[in-house]
């Protein structure tokens, strides 16, 4: 009879897209780097969609290696959509995430998961000296870091990098989508996840080009205000709504001053203050069926019982 593989505690989950050259040494690395800790493990790699050799090189190592899992997306659907599917499909108690261009070091897991033992939930890699392009890839990234602390209230030095460390049931409860998988440390919040930061090593890229520019700028700002809303009024839409609604009202009342101000009898004062609170009526009444949604839904803030330090497996 066989002897079964036993269950993984340790699930490693790498998206990868175009990376056939990086594949080979990123797999001695993380022998290197999980096989001292004497856990079972797992490696899921998520083939993105990938156009050159990447998912014949990853079929080739798992044959050599049954830990290596590999996902296939037919298309490329991007690194939040790949990371979500690999956590969905990791089996292991904790999880870690990694990108598969050999800039992120596998060597850097052990410290990750010793860090995650002293009561964290999530722990996040920063790349305190990172090997990019200053104007392209590091001024950029500051000042979003910086926003995206000020915005969400979780003062994070470095949210993308993919380097990061989760407990099982924190992180499968964050909804991903879009591309929100930078903002991991914000969303974790919904889940009451105790947050840290480590320092990372990360090394120059080998291979190929990087996948991304100065032009998703703009998507991480819009998808700012997405986790601002997720974070901040999740529980509570209609105050959200309400609050967007002070502005067109303050402009309507404003429009309504001018127009009785104004010495000429003109439409355009009462036509924008018209316009102004239809659009707060609007705002509100999107408020309401928010909270019907959310009423009515599936949304339910959750609460784990733990009982002298052992926690039950969830229904």
């Amino acid at each position: 009879m066989a002897t079964e593989t036993p269950a993984p505690v340790l699930s490693v989950v790498i998206p990868v897209y175009n990376e056939e050259e990086s594949l080979q040494p990123l797999v001695q690395r993380l022998r290197a780097a999980c096989e001292p800790l004497g856990l079972p493990y797992e490696v899921l790699f998520v083939d993105d969609g990938s156009q050159d050799s990447t998912f014949a090189t990853l079929e080739a190592l798992h044959r050599q290696d049954g830990r290596l899992r590999v996902l296939r997306f037919r298309k490329n659907y991007g690194q939040t959509a790949a990371m979500a599917a690999g956590f969905r499909h990791a089996r292991g108690q904790v999880i870690v995430s990694m990108d598969g261009d050999l800039q992120n070091d596998p060597a850097d897991i052990p410290r990750l998961l010793a860090k995650l033992e002293e009561g964290y939930d999530v722990v996040c890699g920063w790349r305190k000296a990172r090997q990019d392009k200053l104007l392209s890839r590091r001024v950029p990234s500051l000042i979003a870091n910086w926003l995206i602390g000020k915005v969400t209230g979780v003062p994070i030095h470095d949210n993308g990098c993919s380097l990061k460390a989760y407990r099982a049931e924190v992180i499968k409860r964050v909804q991903l989508y879009a591309e929100l998988h930078r903002f991991i440390p914000a969303m974790s919040t919904l889940t009451g996840a105790r947050i840290a930061e480590l320092v990372v090593r990360h090394h120059p890229r080998r291979f190929g080009r990087s996948k991304y520019g100065i032009s998703r700028t703009w998507r991480v700002f819009l998808d700012l205000f997405v986790v601002k809303m997720l974070t901040a009024w999740a529980a509570r839409p209609r105050l959200w709504f309400a609050t967007l609604a002070v502005v067109p009202l303050l402009g309507s009342l404003g429009s309504l001053v001018g127009w009785g101000l104004s010495r000429f009898a003109s439409i355009v004062f009462p036509a924008v203050a018209f316009l102004a609170l239809a659009l707060v009526g609007h705002l509100l009444v999107m408020g309401l069926l928010a909270e019907l949604v959310l009423a009515t839904g599936d949304f339910r803030p959750e609460a784990v019982l733990v009982v002298r330090g052992h926690t039950p497996p969830q229904p």
